[in-house]
């Protein structure tokens, strides 16, 4: 039991509170909901590579600085603990506009673990700042990217959050609006 135990505390948790949640794209032997503080899910990445390109970003969310974020934490086991960081290297790190963060998640059940999770670098070009919600709806309608179109982005997080019982208010409201045109 006890070696049971330590093998766990060796264990990876990485935190997602955007595509992470529907799209893992990792094993992992456990998914809980959980909660960071300081941090909140924030449409503020001009997507350059998985949902724009450069001449046409597309809009991502990124974990921007203060308030709470629920989302999702996954472990995983140690013995996938650099292939599955290797992963997310790859997939998050492309333009380098998230800091790779080790942030403490309450998990639903009350444990508390630390998990890799993305959080943006607000010094980098991509960071987008306030946005009016017109130059929101025009990056999400247009924005196409190696991950495939914008919208469905917004839409299945959407989606999924909602599932989850979390409420996103943005996101409410972008998805309402792409649906009038």
């Amino acid at each position: 039991m006890a070696d049971e135990l330590r093998k766990q505390d060796d264990d990876l948790w990485v935190f997602g509170y955007g595509s992470l949640i529907w799209r893992p794209g990792f094993e992992f032997t456990e998914r809980v909901a959980a909660t960071i503080h300081g941090f909140h899910r924030s449409l503020c990445v001009f997507s350059h590579v998985h949902r724009g390109t450069p001449e046409r970003p597309g809009l991502v969310l990124g974990l921007d600085r203060g308030g709470s974020c629920h989302g999702i934490a996954y472990r995983v086991e140690s013995r996938l603990r650099q292939t599955t960081m290797d992963y997310l290297r790859e997939r998050e790190q492309v333009t380098l506009v998230y800091r790779e963060i080790n942030a403490l998640a309450r998990l639903k059940d009350g444990r508390r673990v630390k998990a890799v999770a993305y959080a943006v670098d607000q010094r980098h070009g991509q960071y987008s700042g306030p946005l009016t919600p017109e130059q929101v709806l025009d990056a999400v309608r247009h924005g196409v990217g190696r991950s495939g179109r914008n919208p469905e982005y917004i839409i299945n997080t959407h989606e999924h959050l909602v599932a989850m019982g979390i409420r996103d208010s943005t996101l409410e409201m972008i998805v309402r609006r792409l649906g009038e045109g």
